[in-house]
């Protein structure tokens, strides 16, 4: 495996894991404390990251720094599907907790006062 396809692997696992915990480069970058243009060039391999930096990346996203090195294909169908399938549950989950308060609101606003 050559430098430009290593750079290029966590490149990309960097872009999609911040995608996929939901963070914008802005947010990310803060929490890192780093500038957004620096996250951005790492992000579309112009810049390289120092081992700290890397500790400090797979710490925010919540995974450990070796699966930032992880071939895209080397993830399981398996364990793709599981985490969609996990994602749209906890969506699904806080559509109808949301729901539930929204419900229980509209019958305590229309109880009659009580004395």
């Amino acid at each position: 495996m050559t430098e430009a396809e290593i750079r290029s692997i966590l490149s990309s696992n960097l872009k999609r894991y911040r995608n996929y915990r939901k963070f914008s480069q802005a947010e990310l970058a803060e929490k890192l404390d780093i500038s957004i243009p620096f996250l951005s060039d790492v992000e579309n391999g112009r810049k390289w990251i120092s081992p700290m930096t890397l500790v400090k990346f797979a710490s925010a996203l919540n995974i450990e720094p070796y699966e930032l090195f992880k071939p895209e294909n080397a993830i399981s169908p398996e364990i793709s599907t599981a985490l969609t399938n996990w994602s749209n549950d906890i969506v699904e989950a806080v559509t109808q907790t949301v729901k539930d308060i929204q419900t229980c609101y509209l019958i305590k606003a229309n109880e009659p006062p009580e004395n």
